[in-house]
């Protein structure tokens, strides 16, 4: 099992995510906070059941691909990073049945040194969520650790069209169960 840890304000202080390599097991986040001025920790654990197109790694065809053909967004993509070699081409979208707000737009322009979790935060701001409000990023329908830079992650997951495409979500669209 991979363990990824992250750090969120109050009243969510972190979360650890747990989740199988084959991906045919339940991701399970469980949720912590920690009273400062007293020695309390709490927990809420919940199992992410993925959507079954998710579990076999067949997630939903973007709305972008299937907007613009491939020739289209390949010249874009090409255009792009030649006039900013210091930029990632991304296109984010939000996953089919999330219950998180939409994004305003979807293409962006990232600088290659940004980290996935400042990623995460432009999204955020984007979509104007709330704090206390989870949203998961997935990328070809794998959550990204929040310290890795987003250059090594578009050269591992870019497209053949040469965009980066990332699936954002709130924790709900997968169907969490709380346990405790």
């Amino acid at each position: 099992m991979a363990t990824t840890t992250s750090k969120r304000s109050s009243p969510l202080n972190g979360a650890i995510f747990l989740s199988s390599t084959t991906r045919s097991d339940p991701l399970l986040v469980a949720w912590f906070s920690e009273s400062l001025g007293k020695e309390e920790f709490s927990f809420r654990l919940s199992f992410l059941f993925l959507p079954s197109g998710v579990v076999r790694g067949q997630m939903a065809k973007s709305y972008f691909k299937q907007e613009h053909d491939l020739e289209k967004r390949r010249a874009e993509a090409a255009r792009i990073r030649e006039k900013y070699p210091d930029r990632i081409p991304v296109i984010v979208e939000k996953a089919e049945r999330s219950d998180i707000p939409n994004i305003d737009k979807k293409k962006y322009l990232v600088p290659a040194d940004l980290t996935v979790g400042q990623f995460v935060y432009v999204i955020r701001k984007r979509i104007k969520l709330s704090a206390e409000k989870a949203i998961f990023i997935f990328v070809d329908n794998v959550l990204p650790p929040t310290g890795a830079i987003m250059s090594t992650i578009y050269d591992e997951k870019k497209d053949e069209d040469g965009f980066l495409y990332v699936t954002y979500s709130g924790e709900n669209t997968f169907g969490d169960q709380n346990l405790l």
